[in-house]
């Protein structure tokens, strides 16, 4: 998962997000490809938490996965710099082997 710091949210935000982001991904999964799900269940749901600064930053994540053909879901919430205005908050890449979500996220920082 990659979380935009940008946006400021706080701890108990950044964790709704990547909960939503978490469950929806699992279940993304489980619909489309059972066997990569089963894998990942039975390997103990891996999970990581990353950052980037901007909003570009993850668009542009997004679209490098989606290139490799790896499963992507985009959380949305309330930008708390903005008011109402809703923006992507976080991205889950996965579930699928770590080599391949490496691709994408070995060059950032844990969250």
């Amino acid at each position: 998962m990659i979380v935009r710091r940008d946006l400021r949210m706080g701890l108990g935000n950044i964790a709704i997000m990547v909960a939503h982001a978490a469950v929806l991904s699992a279940e993304k999964s489980r619909l489309t490809d059972f066997a990569v799900f089963t894998r990942w269940l039975e390997s103990g749901q891996a999970k990581v938490i990353l950052k980037v600064q901007s909003l570009e930053e993850l668009v542009e994540l997004r679209q490098t996965a989606e290139d490799l053909s790896l499963s992507v879901v985009s959380i949305h919430g309330i930008d708390p710099m903005q008011a109402i205005k809703s923006t992507w908050t976080c991205i889950c890449i996965g579930p699928a082997k770590s080599i391949l979500v490496d691709r994408v996220t070995s060059h950032l920082k844990l969250l």
